[in-house]
């Protein structure tokens, strides 16, 4: 089994009125999006050498080289040097995977969800309310677990100082003691309208990020979801790779579908998840001038035939979960629900539950 990258898994069969993906794939061609304003927030380039600003893309022990980490798959061609942002001398973020005990920057409130007004506060919608009888019918042994409170701060995911708000920080694991993992679902291709129903049943508490060129004019099946407390963020226009890609043409994928998803739910997202993980420097600006506030990987990964990790065989407390919204035709005939009901098991049975990613970063 292989954790998901951008070259190995994925694979697209383009038809010219339809996409049908076997994996996570490259999932058309941009949009032409126009934005005033946005080239002037390119970074200038500096006389610092670019080796003194890397985004930290080191495969952790027992990762295979390359894989999700912001490098250049094999078999791409290099990308084309990228001028070093401002402040070029600064440390970058760090990727958000070890174990430091849970805490917020002092003095610091949330960010807020910048929901529309008159909703629920964060602590109100951390999870959804499910029907405790329902879990049979899904066929799991016993009900979700009611997540823990969220913490009263968020815990620090990035270096205290100025270089901390340069970009978003890089989280695959949030740094929390409690049992809990998180859930995120990417792309849109299967909408399977009995996986709005156990979402409901099972009060599953998730994060989709959402990538428009498959989704189409079917937003409604994701506003469902949206209105059971699973919030929709972002995975770009047309899903590339955007490693390598220039300044303007990232925007356009970041911020167009920052403002799709705006314009569709009435709020602007505040995570992102470059496709295949792949990202640099470039992403990582391009994102904080849309608004962006964390760039979220992933540490295990529900495949067809279970959970796949990228360091050790098991989950710790704040691992992130990749999962898809696929359909029979991708699952090895296997439906989306299928597909959840064996990652709810496996979650289960190593003993943790699910809480809302958004509480916690």
């Amino acid at each position: 089994m292989m954790i998901k990258t951008g070259f190995s898994r994925c694979l697209v069969l383009a038809a010219t009125t339809a996409i049908m993906l076997t994996g996570c794939g490259s999932l058309g061609t941009p949009e032409p999006y126009a934005k005033a304003g946005r080239a002037a927030d390119a970074p200038p380039a500096s006389s610092a050498p670019a080796s003194e600003w890397r985004p930290q893309s080191g495969p952790e022990p027992g990762q295979e080289s390359g894989q999700e980490s912001g490098q250049e798959p094999e078999g791409r061609p290099p990308a084309p040097p990228v001028p070093p942002p401002p402040d070029a001398g600064a440390q970058p973020p760090p990727d958000a995977d070890a174990s430091p005990p849970p805490g917020s920057m002092p003095g610091s409130a949330p960010p807020p969800d910048s929901d529309p007004p008159g909703s629920a506060p964060p602590s109100v919608r951390s999870a959804p309310m499910g029907d405790p009888d329902a879990y049979r019918r899904w066929g799991l042994d016993r009900p979700l677990e009611v997540p823990p409170p969220p913490p009263a701060g968020k815990p620090l995911l990035g270096p205290p100082g100025p270089q901390r708000a340069a970009v978003p920080p890089l989280v695959r694991r949030v740094p929390t003691n409690d049992r809990v993992v998180f859930v995120t679902i990417d792309d849109g291709i299967e909408k399977d309208p009995r996986f709005v129903k156990q979402a409901r049943d099972l009060g599953l508490p998730f994060t989709a990020f959402l990538t428009d060129n498959v989704i189409g004019d079917q937003y409604g099946y994701f506003d469902q979801l949206r209105r059971l407390g699973n919030p929709m963020e972002n995975h770009t226009l047309t899903h590339p790779s955007l490693a390598g890609m220039n300044y303007d043409d990232q925007v356009r994928e970041i911020c167009g579908q920052q403002d799709i998803l705006r314009n569709r739910f009435g709020r602007q997202p505040r995570l992102f998840r470059p496709p295949y993980g792949e990202y640099d420097e470039t992403t990582l600006h391009a994102a904080a001038s849309c608004g962006i506030q964390t760039v979220v990987l992933w540490r295990a990964e529900m495949e067809t035939h279970g959970l796949a990790y990228r360091s050790g065989g098991e989950l710790r407390p704040g691992d992130i979960i990749l999962a898809h919204f696929r359909g029979p035709e991708q699952l090895e005939g296997q439906s989306m629900t299928d597909m959840i009901t064996s990652l709810v098991r496996a979650i289960q049975a190593q003993g943790f539950t699910i809480g809302r990613l958004e509480d916690y970063v």
